[in-house]
């Protein structure tokens, strides 16, 4: 794949389409997830679902580093430094999962306290332990996953990855009810046994990805000391991975704030909450895919000093990115409560969801901007106001509009989300003028 020379509109979706392939298989096998929760009990989706949310700030720091990662590849290999993207590739390999391998074991000690804050108790809170402590364990393999796909994504491949997003999914299908209900020799582990499959999908994914990496020559055993730390390059990857890993932890814990929140509301809010927000992050992959094309696009021609391809790379993916959300706009509104339904069939918990849904679809086009701006800079080494940004629609602006609606007014469920459409705008425009105004700076070019 050409990245610095083929035409802009034909990689985007080259590398967009495999990417939001991937999401798509990678959602609906959260779904499954869901589904098979749901098999169990109400509550034990919404143990899930706060499960679901402490994890994330684990894998928010790990695709932060590694989309960093990507960024530092993506300019070497424009620049045509082939060694010294090898030289990266193999340090960032072992740096990712040695930081998830930290990680894992702070989460281990505090999840439980981080459940019962957020209104878990007794076998609610069981359960969520149950299902987290698996997940925990088979963290460095998700962070090995995220290292390799790294160096796949600068080289222009979206395709491998989906690859194993999609093995997931179908393995997923398969070994949930096997390790849930038992068979054989398999005991029956429910809701445990979830998060079982998911680890071991995990290490047969990792298998896979390392295979591939290894074709790229790119990472290789030729020189062992290109594994062994350097901390000028972990400096490196400090630098420009801890705002963006601080981004995805601080969206983490936007998450979690939020689901204290609406916990206000009761159980079948926290449910109708977890099982809507599954539904609209479908309706989102497109533009996530989008997002990932752009850093792999914008590091490859930004390295090369290429800032015509750059600003174009900008606007055609901005112009998909809208039209995509109008579809999503459009397919939510029609089939939302249908979807919802599907997964719990309790009216109170579709009630909330469809709540949810019928307001946060109009958010889509700020998602873009957001998505794609945060990619950009990313992709240009100007990270540091990705985690201003994300301090402001995440945790300021969040905590206070979440608080003076539900604690101070006691308004109704929808009118959280009225607020919170209201500050992700906000964000929105001001991420767009200050990716703007640096890229005139940075690339000297009139946009």
């Amino acid at each position: 794949m050409k990245l610095t020379s083929q035409d802009i509109p034909t990689l985007l979706r080259q590398l967009a389409i495999p990417a939001s392939i991937g999401m798509f298989f990678n959602t609906m096998y959260n779904v499954v997830d869901t589904f098979y929760a749901g098999l169990i009990s109400t509550q034990a989706v919404s143990a899930l679902t706060l499960s679901f949310m402490v994890f994330f700030l684990i894998i928010g720091l790990g695709y932060g580093f590694s989309s960093a990662i990507t960024a530092i590849l993506g300019n070497s290999f424009g620049k045509k430094r082939e060694k010294l993207a090898s030289i990266y590739a193999h340090k960032g390999i072992v740096f990712i999962p040695f930081i998830g391998f930290i990680l894992s074991i702070i989460g281990y000690i505090f999840a439980p306290s981080m459940f019962i804050l957020l209104g878990a108790k007794e076998e609610y809170l069981q359960d969520a332990i149950t299902y987290i402590n698996p997940i925990l364990f088979g963290t460095i393999f998700f962070m090995f996953n995220f290292s390799l796909n790294a160096v796949l994504v600068a080289l222009g491949d979206t395709k491998t990855y989906r690859n194993t997003l999609i093995f997931g999914f179908f393995a997923n299908l398969i070994l949930n009810p096997l390790f849930m209900f038992g068979f054989l020799f398999i005991p029956a582990m429910g809701l445990s046994g979830i998060a079982i499959a998911t680890v071991l999908i995990q290490i047969i994914n990792m298998i896979y990805l390392f295979y591939k990496v290894y074709k790229t020559r790119v990472i290789h055993f030729e020189k062992l000391l290109y594994f062994l730390p350097d901390f000028r390059v972990y400096k490196l990857f400090l630098s420009q991975g801890i705002p963006s890993s601080l981004n995805m932890l601080i969206m983490s814990i936007g998450s979690v704030i939020l689901t204290y929140f609406v916990a206000q509301y009761g159980l079948m809010a926290v449910a109708g909450y977890g099982i809507a927000y599954r539904v609209e992050q479908l309706m989102l992959l497109p533009t996530l895919g989008l997002s990932t094309a752009v850093l792999t696009i914008i590091s490859n021609n930004y390295g090369a000093k290429k800032y015509d391809r750059v600003l174009e790379t900008l606007k055609v993916a901005m112009k998909y990115g809208f039209i995509l959300s109008t579809i999503g706009i459009i397919t939510l509104t029609i089939l939302g409560k249908t979807l919802i339904a599907l997964f719990d069939s309790n009216e109170i918990v579709v009630d909330f969801g469809i709540t949810y849904l019928l307001v946060e679809i109009w958010i889509f086009y700020a998602y873009v901007v957001l998505f794609i701006c945060v990619s950009t800079l990313q992709a240009i080494k100007k990270p540091k106001m990705i985690l201003y940004i994300a301090l402001y629609r995440q945790i300021v602006a969040k905590l206070i509009i979440a608080y003076l609606i539900v604690k101070i007014f006691e308004l109704d469920f929808v009118y959280l989300w009225i607020g919170i459409l209201i500050m992700i705008y906000s964000a929105a425009f001001f991420a767009y003028f200050y990716t703007k105004n640096l890229l005139k700076k940075s690339c000297n070019i009139l946009l």
